[in-house]
Order: C-alpha cells, then sequence, then structure tokens
C-alpha cells in the first residue's frame, strides 16, 4: 500500500475533480447518453429529457461542446438545423459510463432488497 500523503492525495482527487467539472450535474450524463445513440436536434433532445428547460439544455450543450466532447453542426436550411454529436474524445467516456451504471444497478439492488 503506498503512503498517503497530501500530493499522492491530490494526484488523485485533481483529475477526478476535473471530470467532474465536464460531467457533473442532472443532465450532462444523460444528454451523453441521448447522443450515444446517435446525432440529435436540439428538440429531440428536449423531449427525450423532458423536463428539462431549453435554456438548461442550451447551457449544457454549450458546455459540453467548449469541453469537446460534444460538437454542434449547423446546417444551411429554412428553418435552421442544428445538430448535436459525440466527439472520439466524448466517446471514450461510454466505458466509464457503463461502470458507472453498473455501480448504479448493484448500489439499486441493494438499497431495494433491504
Amino acid at each position: 500500500m503506498s503512503v498517503r500523503t497530501k500530493e499522492t492525495c491530490n494526484k488523485h482527487i485533481i483529475p477526478v475533480r476535473d471530470a467532474l467539472e465536464v460531467l457533473g450535474g442532472r443532465w450532462k450524463l444523460q444528454l451523453l447518453i441521448h447522443l450515444s445513440f446517435g446525432p440529435r436536434r436540439f428538440s429531440q433532445l428536449a423531449k427525450e429529457l423532458s423536463p428539462i428547460t431549453d435554456r438548461t439544455l442550451s447551457r449544457e450543450l454549450k458546455s459540453l461542446e467548449a469541453n469537446k466532447v460534444i460538437t454542434r453542426t449547423e446546417y444551411d436550411a429554412f428553418p435552421p438545423v442544428v445538430e448535436y454529436k459525440i466527439t472520439p474524445h466524448g466517446e471514450s467516456l461510454f466505458a466509464v459510463i457503463s461502470e458507472l451504471g453498473n455501480w448504479g444497478r448493484a448500489h439499486r439492488k441493494l438499497i431495494m432488497d433491504k
């Protein structure tokens, strides 16, 4: 077992804090799960994530885009069409999301079986 110091603790905490900064909140992981099934338009995401507000959805999408987890493509059409999809960097989160889902199922079973 390694010696626990403030420095070794920070080596673990800082990257986790960075990841939670990108993925934290109620909606971001749900957004990524929906986008994992293919590109979506804003209105599609709004319906799938109901009761999210348009303002919150817009903010979360901008945050994920700024962190290079998703891309936003605007098509020259009338009315304007905007599509969101996961980047390869975002796809690297699928293993983490899958493991989080496994933990959540086990946790739910543990709690519900009491």
